[in-house]
């Protein structure tokens, strides 16, 4: 592989290395295209890639990201970068070591620290982190009934003690009703008689006198008759 096409693979590890949140590394000795195929369609499935490398390549690329794999890049070895879960990774990779006995998982590294073939293969015996999360899940679904059913209980118990605490108070003595005060009665009321008032009587007018005609001549001085 001439140089320049060395240092861009060792790039290319070295990003992944560093993207990863977890490596596995595995050997493939006496492995078939086709069954590396059917691995790396496996390990898709726990959200991992499965990558055949040159050991030499390997190693300086996690040198370059800070990491010391030497001891593990020994033999045809293939790297699984894993993105999800580490624990369903190398539950794929253990699976498949049935039905390839020659693929052996020689270790990886997690969050920090290289793992040994052992620490790999018990890595694959843990549960997965969603049955994992299930359990936690179920823990403090139980958490929560049983405090909930202290508290019922506790609740319970203080309403027993202020009852019994009550009972053995002395009765309060029972309030006198106020006696019903009879309406007092109204006296009727006298009726005075309408005082009468008496008609006005209008004063009947006087007919005037019809005047004889004597006394019309007596008056009227000049009247010839009426002289002396």
């Amino acid at each position: 592989m001439p140089r320049t096409e060395k240092l861009e693979r060792v790039a290319e590890l070295k990003g992944r290395i560093e993207g990863s949140a977890a490596l596995l590394l595995a050997e493939y000795r006496g492995l078939t295209v086709s069954d590396i195929t059917e691995l790396r369609r496996t390990l898709r499935e726990a959200d991992a890639s499965l990558t055949v490398v040159k050991n030499t390549l390997m190693q300086r690329a996690a040198a370059e990201a800070g990491l010391e794999l030497t001891e593990l890049l020994s033999g045809p070895s293939a790297v699984a970068f894993v993105d999800g879960d580490a624990v369903s990774a190398a539950k794929k990779i253990k699976a498949a070591t049935k039905q390839f006995p020659t693929l052996v998982l020689k270790g990886g590294y997690m969050e920090g620290q290289v793992l040994s073939a052992d620490d790999a293969n018990r890595l694959a015996d843990l549960e997965s982190r969603e049955v994992m999360l299930s359990k936690i899940a179920g823990l403090l679904k139980g958490e929560i009934a049983r405090a909930a059913a202290t508290l019922v209980s506790a609740q319970s118990r203080f309403l027993s003690l202020l009852e019994a605490h009550k009972a053995t108070l002395p009765g309060e003595p029972e309030a006198e009703a106020p006696e019903a005060e009879a309406p007092e009665a109204e006296a009727p009321e006298a009726e005075t008689p309408e005082a009468e008032t008496p008609e006005a009587e209008a004063p009947e007018a006087e007919a005037p006198e019809a005047e004889t005609p004597e006394a019309e001549q007596a008056a009227d001085p000049t009247n010839d008759d009426g002289k002396e």
